[in-house]
């Protein structure tokens, strides 16, 4: 695998970042959350190799303000 460093993409190139709410969130039933489609699907038997899901995820949850203190 190649290592690229910033310079590789020249000046003009912007950096983004994105994610999703099932990726980060967890608190699966919390505060009147309602199995989304995901949920779903990742606790159907068989549909996820490895059987995980994103019930606690990364807990952003739980631990917005540190992560949001982490990014500033």
């Amino acid at each position: 695998m190649a290592a690229f460093c910033k310079d590789d993409f020249g000046p003009g190139f912007l950096w983004g970042v994105a994610t999703s709410a099932y990726q980060v969130e967890g608190a699966v039933n919390e505060d009147g959350r309602s199995p989304s489609i995901w949920d779903t699907f990742s606790h159907t038997p068989g549909k996820i190799k490895t059987g995980e899901n994103g019930d606690v995820a990364c807990d952003f949850y739980h631990h917005y303000q540190g992560d949001i203190a982490l990014i500033r």
